[in-house]
């Protein structure tokens, strides 16, 4: 990915958690790219090292990461004393916490309502408010809060799922309120139906979901890819509180 010269992110460091989707390792390895030193955040060893690895194949050096949960004022001080123990600074950081569920409303539990909340908005905050505490005191810091299109759609059982992805929306747009004038700028990109794997257009296209995508076709990782690079860089100086949605026009559609 060849990128413009003010997007360069060499000197800064970049915090990356994930619930282990196979999108969040494309996207550390673009932020290493364009120079950043990247720490990987995530729930199990699997996902911690895949992100580690695709950071790895690019810099040649091995990365470091945290490997346990973060929805808690605990958990949160403990992902932060590991990044630490391996760096300076935290720049940038990029939540990528989309636990997927989908279960009729009416026959989701308590239990299971509490438990996707506390992956995919409660682990947000609290990374976000840990680490926004060091861009605070230093006066800079990107965020960047990968969420759903399903944060501002709604679709047949994933009443949970949607309402975790509105959450982090409105946490995304609170922050960047709170914290502009600290040089800490916050946003999302809304990532619509992707895939990692090589589908040819032909099995993708036999989907309904994809044929109600306008551009006819699953998203990538890559494409998210250099606006995340961007929305982390120092260039990204005037927007804040804004989702960007990479859907292939599904939010565009009636």
């Amino acid at each position: 990915m060849t990128l413009p010269i003010e997007y360069n992110l060499t000197g800064h460091t970049a915090i990356v958690a994930s619930a282990g989707g196979d999108e969040t390792p494309h996207l550390a390895a673009a932020l290493a790219e364009a120079g950043a030193a990247v720490f990987a955040v995530a729930r199990h060893a699997d996902a911690a090292n895949a992100i580690r690895a695709a950071v790895s194949a690019v810099t040649g050096q091995p990365a470091h990461g945290y490997t346990g949960r973060w929805d808690t004022p605990e958990g949160a001080a403990a992902v932060m004393a590991a990044f630490d123990a391996a760096h300076g600074r935290a720049d940038i950081l990029v939540n990528d916490t989309r636990s997927f569920f989908a279960k009729p409303a009416q026959e989701i539990s308590v239990a299971e309502w509490d438990e996707l909340h506390a992956r995919n908005v409660r682990a947000t905050f609290m990374l976000s408010q840990a680490a926004g505490q060091r861009m605070l005191a230093q006066q800079y810091g990107r965020i960047v809060n990968v969420i759903s299109n399903l944060a501002e759609r709604g679709i047949h059982n994933c009443s949970a799922f949607s309402a975790t992805q509105a959450a982090v929306l409105s946490l995304t747009r609170s922050l960047a309120v709170e914290w502009g004038r600290s040089e800490i700028r916050v946003n999302a990109i809304g990532s619509g139906w992707s895939t990692a794997a090589d589908i040819p257009l032909e099995t993708q296209r036999a989907e309904l979901l994809v044929r109600y995508t306008p551009l006819r076709r699953k998203g990538r990782p890559r494409d998210l890819a250099a606006l995340l690079v961007f929305l982390c860089s120092p260039y990204c100086d005037y927007p804040t509180g804004q989702p960007t949605y990479i859907d292939g026009g599904a939010n565009a559609h009636p």
